[in-house]
């Protein structure tokens, strides 16, 4: 059987059952639209979460970028992870027992505001409209290699599919979708690891190969696998893998920012207002935190293995012999990837000097382009290696079953739509409930207004299609932008609703404005994507940062100026009301915390 048609069988397969889950988890009713009705268990909704929350950027895009950076983009892992302990310990618990639908909501009641609220849909929109991106340009990459069509059908593919199951079940029919798509992608990540991690180590668990030890191909029999992909990478001028080279600022504010962007994220909060009970909450944080790690303990060994079948595949006699040659890529069965990938845009490679091979290597090195200019080379002739496409690739460069290669495919695409619908949910919530419901037609009927929630979400669904063929970055990296946004426009405004009695409306609005806007700002500056008046164009790069600060390290130092800001307009404003404190009191203190107890 051909490889497109195992990859149409497990695609169309996996797509047939998040349908029918939807279809038969079609939701009736406001409540079961936006919380599921409150009924789904700790553990399923753990499982929902981790699908929710592993998306494209961790699916598809991490590993790569671990893959092509090496230690330093460990903090994707760090960040990442430690923001579900914050929001396991500070936030889901409490939030759950307020009972509103929406973070929206419980923002606009905590601060008695519909101000506050309005503001909150804003920064809402736009972490999650960015956020979004990320996944769709996760759809088009995986559609467009596995279904052999450009990414841009394949981004429309996805959209539709997304369309079918998101828009008629809701919360309801997500919840129990992404429990399939849970175990669609934890498979499709881990069987093809425990594959390669036994060609390359002997060892079947992947995190525990990662530290093994590897054939050397030198005067020792074997050597360890972080020590020889090490050597190969520094002898081609890139930097050594298991080394950190970025500054302590930027790791400690990027990695800051991620968790509490994780905290901060609305379609992740909403999970938590799906379960019966406050103590649910707790258990659904620990749980989603296990399944969560059964793919990020593997992430770093995809990475660093992926990194080392590459470049011996570029350099099969070694960094000291000849690059792999131009016949050889188009005869021999083991790059058979390469023209596959060729053929969506995303890999490419070039014969600039005319030598019959391509030569892989960091010409931006002082060495190595001392080496090339010895060697008659003129340039890095692997031009266009798209990160995103490694995970997915990972199995037809290890020469893996076709089975395995129609597995990771369904996967990729669980992992982009299953986050993909949890953040149009959100969206479409924040439309339907929160402005359309809670401020300008307050008068709604119930049929009415899930019918806005559903029109919400498609039109979500064809703005974030619409911005995912005009990506700003890898998947990865436009997901960390969201997490600066939802880092310093939501989580502060959460913290101090639920932890502090002084912050007013006033203090509230003005904090989250703040954040938003100089973040939204900074972002814009350093990337680059200010508009020139009288060139109609955007300039690509611009100079100059705060104290040498990355635009995706940014949101815990927005998240600071909205803290900050709160609490120095609320001090100089009225007090918080009564009620209010009470309101405050009540969430965090169990019910009948204090009482005298008979003996």
């Amino acid at each position: 059987m051909e490889q497109f048609t195992i990859n149409l069988l497990f695609v169309g397969a996996s797509f047939a059952l998040y349908i029918g889950i939807a279809v038969w988890a079609r939701a009736g009713s406001t409540s079961e639209f936006y919380a599921a009705g409150r009924g789904v268990h700790p553990v399923t909704n753990g499982m929902a979460t981790a699908a929710d929350w592993m998306s494209a950027a961790s699916f598809i895009s991490m590993a790569g970028l671990i893959a092509f950076v090496g230690y330093d983009n460990s903090t994707f892992l760090m960040g990442w992870t430690g923001g579900y302990v914050l929001l396991a310990l500070l936030l889901a618990p409490y939030l759950r027992k307020f009972g509103k639908f929406t973070v929206s909501e419980f923002i606009g009641d905590r601060f008695y505001s519909p101000t506050a609220r309005m503001v909150a849909v804003v920064c809402l929109i736009v972490a999650s409209v960015t956020y979004v991106i990320g996944q769709m340009t996760g759809v088009g990459v995986a559609f467009g290699r596995f279904l052999e069509i450009s990414n841009t059908a394949g981004l429309l593919i996805g959209a539709c599919v997304v369309f079918a199951y998101a828009v008629f079940g809701g919360m309801k029919g997500v919840t129990y979708t992404q429990v399939a798509q849970y175990c669609v992608l934890i498979m499709a990540y881990t069987i093809p690891a425990v594959f390669i991690s036994l060609q390359l180590t002997g060892t079947p668990i992947p995190a525990l190969g990662l530290f093994s030890t590897v054939e050397s191909g030198g005067a020792d029999s074997s050597v360890y696998l972080l020590t020889k992909l090490d050597q190969i990478v520094t002898d081609l001028g890139f930097a050594s893998y298991t080394e950190a080279h970025k500054d302590n600022l930027n790791m400690v504010l990027f990695t800051l920012s991620l968790m509490i962007g994780t905290a901060g994220l609305p379609h992740v909060i909403m999970r938590f207002f799906t379960v019966p009970r406050v103590s649910d909450a707790r258990w659904s944080a620990g749980w989603t935190l296990v399944f969560i790690a059964l793919l990020y303990l593997t992430a770093p060994a995809v990475g660093a293995m992926a990194r080392l079948n590459i470049t011996e595949l570029m350099w099969p006699n070694g960094a000291q012999g000849d690059a792999v040659s131009v016949e050889t890529i188009e005869t021999a069965p083991e790059y058979d990837w390469m023209l596959t990938w060729q053929k969506t845009g995303l890999l490419d490679w070039e014969d600039k000097n005319g030598d019959g091979r391509i030569q892989y290597y960091n010409d931006a090195n002082e060495e190595m382009a001392a080496t090339a200019a010895a060697n008659g080379w003129e340039g890095n002739e692997l031009t266009n290696f798209n990160r995103d496409i490694l995970v997915l690739a990972n199995p037809e460069i290890a020469n893996l079953p076709g089975w395995v290669i129609g597995l990771v495919a369904a996967g990729g695409l669980a992992a982009a739509l299953s986050t993909a619908a949890g953040l149009l949910l959100a969206i479409s919530s924040a439309v339907s409930h929160d402005l359309l419901k809670g401020q300008l037609t307050p008068d709604m009927s119930e049929k009415a207004e899930l019918m806005s929630a559903r029109i919400a979400m498609a039109a979500a669904i064809l703005v974030a299609t619409y911005l995912g063929l005009n990506p700003p970055g890898f998947a990865a990296q436009t997901v960390a932008l969201a997490f600066g946004l939802a880092a310093a426009s939501i989580f502060p405004a959460l913290m101090m609703g639920i932890f502090s009695k002084r912050v007013n409306n006033v203090g509230a609005v003005c904090g989250m404005l703040s954040g938003l806007i100089f973040t939204l700002l900074y972002i814009f500056l350093h990337k680059g994507w200010f508009f020139v008046a009288g060139t109609n164009s955007f300039p690509d790069t611009v100079d100059g940062s705060l104290f040498g600060i990355q635009s995706t390290a940014i949101g815990a130092v927005g998240a600071l100026i909205n803290f900050g800001v709160a609490y120095a307009v609320s001090l100089s404003t009225a007090d918080t009301p009564q009620e209010i404190k009470d309101l405050v009191e009540s969430v965090r203190t169990p019910a009948g915390a204090g009482a005298a107890v008979d003996h």
